[in-house]
């Protein structure tokens, strides 16, 4: 058996890649009418949906990879169920499209694929009227019919959330598939029971949760320390991790990008003085 991750031949039977420690099975489930599975766990994650006849799921533009034949796309504005003021919040401080899709199956069965942009994970996220989740902005990608988008402002007393200051939560019932920059480290948190978590790395929660942003130490281990911000987590409630920065990430990238357009903006500098 080979690793779709990795390339790597594993042994038959096996559970995990051993050269690069990704689940060999696809994560199947259900979701109201709805069967779906996440392939190519944890980096390159792909959501595909099963859609019933009459039945639909609602995306952000932009995140469909592939559809069947059979599937009618609805483009629609979030003021449907968010009404103009949740439409404004949810696109403009929540870091959301204006606009979702949705995907209706007709006549037969319909399958549609959907991709986020950051290279990572994707998971499927419960919602139930006395549980819901507090996301990172621009996390969402899909959701079955039931729940919605609203953007919870935490101001300065409560906290920023990836260094944002609007992050979004979800309400009502049903499922929410969001993605990750990184794969996706799960914890299960007693009443009472404290995580406390870099806050680019912290990806969603439970709103049964309590938490609160502050330094990491003192202003000394703040600015020197290269942590910044985090956040502490009390429990009860879920709580998940991503396992790579985007800050880090970005900033890794421009040590080797400065060099080349530093060197551009020289030789442009030159040729207007020619």
């Amino acid at each position: 058996m080979e690793c779709k991750n990795c390339g790597f031949e594993v042994p038959s039977g096996s559970k995990f890649c051993p050269h690069c420690g990704v689940p060999l099975r696809a994560v199947k489930g259900t979701s109201g009418s709805l069967k779906y599975e996440i392939k190519y766990r944890p980096s390159y994650s792909l959501l595909e949906v099963e859609i019933p006849v009459g039945s639909h799921i609602t995306a952000e533009a932009g995140s469909m990879t592939y559809m069947s034949g059979n599937i009618k796309v609805e483009t629609r504005t979030r003021m449907k169920k968010s009404g103009i003021w949740g439409t404004i919040k949810v696109s403009l401080l929540g870091g959301e499209t204006l606009f979702v899709n949705d995907y209706i199956a007709q006549e037969t069965t319909g399958k549609v694929g959907f991709v986020s942009a950051p290279l990572g994970d994707i998971t499927c996220l419960e919602v139930k009227p006395d549980k819901g989740f507090i996301v990172q902005s621009a996390g969402y990608i899909a959701s079955t019919e039931g729940v919605t988008l609203d953007t919870k402002w935490q101001g300065f007393t409560k906290g920023l959330f990836g260094q944002n200051l609007f992050m979004i939560k979800t309400i009502g019932e049903g499922d929410v598939f969001i993605n990750t920059f990184g794969a996706i480290d799960k914890h299960e948190l007693k009443p009472r029971e404290i995580l406390i978590v870099d806050n680019y790395h912290l990806a969603a929660l439970s709103d049964t949760c309590n938490y609160e942003v502050r330094m990491f130490g003192g202003l000394k281990s703040t600015i020197l320390g290269g942590e910044g911000l985090i956040t502490e987590v009390e429990g009860p409630g879920e709580v998940y991790i991503q396992t790579k920065n985007i800050q880090e990430f970005v900033n890794w990238l421009w040590r080797y990008i400065r060099p080349k357009v530093q060197a551009a903006s020289r030789h442009k500098n030159i040729f207007k003085k020619l």
